[in-house]
This record gives C-alpha cells, sequence and structure tokens, in this order.
C-alpha cells in the first residue's frame, strides 16, 4: 500500500487534523495486524519510520500505539520496541472483527440501528431518572460546543450511550456499544460533510426535549427520523463498505485541513 501524502517537514499538525492523523495512523495498523499482514510476534516499525510512512509527528504514532496497546493487539517492550500480540480466541472474535468480517456497509449499519436505538429510547424515555437526563444533557451540549471533528463525533456516540444507559437495559446497552465502532466511523462522516446531514435539522436536541417531555411515541418517531436521514443523504456511499467510506473520507478531510492550513 503507497504511503499516504506527508505533511511538509517541520510543521506541526493543527488539533483537527492531529485527530485524523491518529485515527488513520491506528486504523491502518490494526488492520495490518488483524489480516496478519503484520504477524504475530513481529515488531512494529520503530515511532520514527512510521511518523516518516503516515507523514505524521511522533505524538501522533505514539497515541495511535497506545490505542492498539489498550485494545490489546500489541505489547510495548520498553528500550524494544512494540510487538504483535497473541490474540486470544475471545479477542479474535470480537463482535467488531465479526461484524467487519462481514464487510458491513453503511446501509447495513443503519438498519441495524433503527429497530435498536428506536427500542433503546423509547424506554429511556420510561425509564430516564433526573441524573440520567442529566448526563445527556451533558453529552448533548459537548457536541454541540464541539469543533474538531473527532471530538464532535466521539461527542455523538457518548450521547447515543447516555440514552442506551437510561434505558435501564444493560443488554441493549452491550449490543449498541458492540457496533460502537462502526457507529464512529459513520458519525465521523455524518458530522462534517455538509452533503450527509439537513442543515436546520437539529436532531439530537428534539430526541431529548422528547425524552424530557415523557412523549415516548415522539421520542422513539424523531430517534428513526434521525436514523433513517442516512438513507436519504448518502447516496451511492450508501453501499461501500463502512471501512472503505471511512478511510476515504479521513484523507478527504486531511486534505481539506493540510489546504487550509
Amino acid at each position: 500500500m503507497p504511503a499516504p501524502p506527508t505533511s511538509p517537514s517541520g510543521r506541526a499538525a493543527p488539533s483537527s487534523q492531529r485527530g485524523l492523523l491518529t485515527e488513520r495512523v491506528a486504523r491502518q495498523l490494526e488492520h495490518d495486524i488483524r489480516s496478519g499482514e503484520i504477524a504475530v510476534g513481529d515488531k512494529l516499525p520503530s515511532e520514527r519510520e512510521l511518523a516518516e510512512r503516515f507523514g505524521a509527528s511522533r505524538n501522533v504514532v505514539r497515541e495511535a500505539l497506545r490505542r492498539l496497546e489498550a485494545q490489546h493487539l500489541i505489547e510495548v517492550a520498553p528500550g524494544r520496541g512494540s510487538f504483535v500480540s497473541e490474540q486470544s480466541p475471545g479477542q479474535a472474535r470480537s463482535y467488531d472483527a465479526l461484524y467487519r468480517a462481514g464487510r458491513p456497509t453503511v446501509r447495513h449499519l443503519i438498519e441495524a440501528r433503527i429497530p435498536l436505538e428506536v427500542e433503546i429510547v423509547g424506554l429511556a424515555t420510561e425509564r430516564a431518572d433526573e441524573s440520567d437526563l442529566d448526563v445527556m444533557r451533558r453529552a448533548n451540549e459537548v457536541l454541540l460546543r464541539a469543533t474538531d471533528v473527532v471530538h464532535k463525533a466521539r461527542a455523538d456516540l457518548d450521547l447515543h450511550d447516555a440514552i442506551a444507559a437510561a434505558s435501564g437495559n444493560p443488554v441493549l446497552r452491550i449490543m449498541l456499544s458492540s457496533i460502537g465502532g462502526m457507529m464512529f466511523e459513520m458519525m465521523l462522516r455524518s458530522n462534517s460533510d455538509p452533503s450527509i446531514g439537513e442543515p436546520g435539522v437539529p436532531h439530537h436536541p428534539e430526541i431529548l426535549e422528547a425524552i424530557e417531555a415523557r412523549d415516548v411515541e415522539l421520542a422513539r418517531s424523531r430517534m428513526r427520523e434521525h436514523l433513517t436521514l442516512g438513507l436519504r443523504t448518502y447516496g451511492a456511499d450508501l453501499d461501500l463498505g463502512l471501512d472503505v467510506m471511512a478511510r476515504q473520507h479521513i484523507e478527504t478531510l486531511l486534505r481539506q485541513s493540510h489546504d487550509h492550513g
């Protein structure tokens, strides 16, 4: 795979670009490890070599490696480097890996989220106590204030998780969490591509308003509308693999950030 375009030497990436670069480095290394391109026991290239390969700073590479370590994909041996870990059967068969083995598309993810999250929001509307509502309000505020693309997508994910927590059903919350990685990829796109959203449609505040009003049918209706928006706005990308869509969009955002930098 050809190395992506590098940043001009000596220039520190702006914060909006740094998060995207971290995503790109972590995603590519995870792909190389899970596909076996980098085998169990193999030593990863040095931070300097990875920084050169991806056109990123060593701080970005370090953050990506920390993420892989947290996923138990690599082990970092001080003074020796980073090595690909042996995967236990449980890790190898994580739900995220199983989903991705089926090459899910954007359409597949939306179709899965609709019944799941419409039910979740209905239960949350019935069961949320004041502390649950406070968590949802704070998550919504963070989302509304976020300007960095990666932070905005993570805040979006946090809000949906807060609603799931308020449903009072741990099974539903875990089910939603199991597709969190794929949801994040879609949110990265929907929160930064004007062609995907519909300007002036404040779906999250409207969903929260319905929950606060304890109007179950309105909350369910607004969540359904929120999730089906993608079926109208993604166009040809609806049937693009999520991995491909996310990779292409990250590259597009990085080019835009570089051009405006």
